[in-house]
């Protein structure tokens, strides 16, 4: 176990943003994991679980709790038969290559989602055409209290669009099993070079951003409406509208949480004065 107090978020967050959590804890096997989240739930003392920080912004003023990391222990992955059963931090790259490695067909749509499986599985976080409730059998985890672990299965996860049940229990994710097919390794790695060309050409992936910053609303995409309503490069400080994807809030590299939350502001009564669309983020915003 490795403790970091205080911690700073922007260090562990994919938009390098943000301020300073009173503590961090890193748990490196279930017994410690058990352990923090029983003391957390005894002392009374908020926390929040984060797994690669791909979706998560920290506001400048910090978080006055303990933030809950998994370790390396928790990424470890094995194969049986044509399923894959990896811990929660496990990182989905890491998870595609594993499954190229195995033959496994299935996961090609997430290999390019950034972030850790636990996280994945959290939002039910999807790409072209594919989301994880597609490919989940089951999930471990673990209470928010530390007291008992169970496993919830595909039928009982509850996934919805950017929602799973894990969201309404507050548990934790340990180890997702994944129901993939056999396959050719040759189609398969064909199949990720030809999504990550895709990603590469149209994200802006040389900027720190948290991903897609918005929901998409029902009948709409995010993304046009927002280059719609002439937002395109718009920029709060050094928080910027992507000029190559209008989805994206990227930090150009001197970017504060408070010029992101401005931005995002910004962008959202612009597209619902235009429109009368209400964006709302997909992104979790921690903070005080």
């Amino acid at each position: 176990m490795k403790i970091i107090e205080p911690a700073e978020m922007k260090d562990f967050t994919s938009f390098k943003v943000g301020g300073k959590a009173e503590k961090l804890v890193i748990c490196d096997c279930e017994e410690d994991l058990a352990t923090v989240l029983n003391i957390l739930a005894v002392e009374k003392r908020d926390f929040i679980l984060i797994g690669n920080g791909s979706n998560t912004l920290f506001t400048d003023e910090g978080y006055k709790g303990t933030v809950v990391k998994l370790g390396d222990f928790f990424a470890q992955m094995k194969c049986e038969g044509s399923k894959i059963i990896a811990g929660a931090s496990a990182l989905m790259s890491k998870v595609s290559g594993f499954a190229i490695e195995n033959r496994l067909t299935g996961f090609e749509f997430a290999s390019g989602i950034p972030g850790s499986l636990g996280g994945a599985i959290f939002m039910n976080a999807g790409a072209y055409g594919g989301q994880m409730e597609d490919i989940v059998e089951s999930v471990r985890v673990i209470s928010k209290d530390g007291e008992s672990f169970r496993t919830i299965y595909k039928d009982e996860l509850d996934f919805g669009y950017r929602h799973s049940v894990i969201q309404d229990t507050g548990e934790v994710a340990v180890e997702i099993t994944l129901g993939l097919e056999k396959g050719k390794r040759e189609e398969i790695e064909e199949r990720v070079a030809e999504l990550t060309e895709k990603r590469n050409s149209k994200q802006p992936l040389a900027y720190p951003s948290c991903g897609s910053f918005f929901k998409r609303p029902e009948g709409y995409f995010a993304g046009k409406l927002i280059e719609d309503a002439g937002l395109r490069g718009v920029s709060v400080g050094g928080a910027q509208v992507s000029e190559k994807h209008c989805g994206f809030l990227i930090n150009k590299g001197d970017a504060t949480a408070k010029d992101v939350l401005a931005l995002k502001k910004l962008v959202q009564d612009t597209v619902y004065e235009k429109f009368g669309v209400r964006l709302e983020p997909e992104v979790r915003i921690i903070g005080e």
